[in-house]
């Protein structure tokens, strides 16, 4: 009893690490995400250009290869970053490459009529974009970018390979020192376990609620 008290305590702090990592980089990944898709798709040949070439580089690297390069490649070019900072970043740069092509696919998806529509009632291109075709891309991008953040919280885990001390990284070190993979695993699981059942619903809430405003409109 007293080994699974001292587990939970520690896990505990690991939790709050796994948190910090997701609360960061899941709305700036999202963010990365969208603007990366509106370059591809409106930022003509250079801009579009570029965003393909970031999507292309982030989607084709490992994730755990893109934090040691960030981690340990970083400080050879005179940059120095934390282990929980290089994590967030690799986060960011990898969620917001997958998360791009979901919004560009649903940025595509929407009718060029209503382009047209938004053009002759005197829009200009970035009015267009933001009031018209990003709030139903959007929209319809939900269910991709959350298995996305689904997607991060069990990425996360990898953190701890440049030391970050999230929940996956305290339970291995536990069970060097106690050896009890059963119950130490077990735990871990049920904590991830929840934390992706979470941001499913919180997501399937957001669906919702985008859901409601658009059979009103």
């Amino acid at each position: 009893m007293e080994f699974l008290l001292d587990f939970l305590v520690a896990l505990s702090s690991g939790l709050m690490r796994t948190l910090e990592l997701l609360m960061i980089s899941a709305p700036c990944g999202i963010a990365l995400g969208v603007f990366v898709a509106v370059l591809s798709v409106y930022g003509g040949r250079i801009l579009s250009t570029i965003s393909r070439i970031f999507t292309a580089t982030f989607t084709g690297f490992p994730l755990l290869v893109t934090m040691l390069l960030i981690f340990f490649g970083l400080p050879e070019l005179g940059v120095y970053l934390g282990p929980t900072e290089s994590a967030i970043l690799s986060l960011v740069l990898c969620s917001g490459a997958y998360i791009s092509q979901y919004v560009r696919g649903a940025i595509l998806s929407i009718d060029e009529g209503q382009s047209l529509a938004a053009r002759a009632l005197g829009m200009t291109r970035a009015q267009e974009i933001l009031y018209i075709v990003l709030p139903q891309a959007l929209r319809r991008a939900i269910p991709s970018v959350s298995n996305e953040v689904v997607y991060m919280v069990q990425y996360s885990s990898l953190a701890f390979a440049i030391g970050v001390q999230e929940m996956y990284s305290i339970s291995k070190s536990f069970n060097s020192i106690n050896f009890r993979p059963l119950e130490i695993f077990s735990i871990l699981a049920l904590f991830y376990l929840v934390l992706c059942a979470s941001v499913s619903l919180l997501f399937n809430s957001i669906r919702r609620r985008f859901s409601v405003i658009e059979s009103l409109g």
